[in-house]
């Protein structure tokens, strides 16, 4: 079993994860608030932006990630680091930013 520090870009925060423990799962152990709700890979809550190190993450691309885009995001309810990481939290895929603003227009027109 390999440990990695995973830091969170912007808010001070830092962890250690195993390989062998989901990203999301170290975030609840250690007290840190990242957001989830489903945890099996399908709402993208617990999107990050993968801005430096590596993950795996087969089944989420199967579930809510193109291959595309699990090289720079991470569903961290299903992410297992790799190498040390930085990630941003709280940012999405641009598949899934252009579907909520789509979403958005069309409830304002609604109105």
């Amino acid at each position: 079993m390999t440990d990695y520090t995973v830091e969170f870009v912007g808010t001070g925060e830092e962890i250690t994860v195993s390989d062998k423990q989901t990203i999301l799962n170290a975030c609840i152990e250690e007290g840190i608030a990242q957001e989830y709700s489903c945890r099996v890979g399908m709402c993208l809550a617990c999107t990050a932006e993968i801005v430096e190190g590596e993950v795996a993450q087969q089944a989420a691309v199967a579930r809510a990630l193109t291959e595309e885009e699990a090289e720079d995001y991470a569903l961290t309810c299903m992410a297992r680091a790799q190498s040390d990481l930085k990630l941003d939290r709280g940012k999405y895929p641009p598949s899934i930013e252009d579907e909520a603003a789509t979403s958005v227009e069309a409830a304002a027109d609604d109105d």
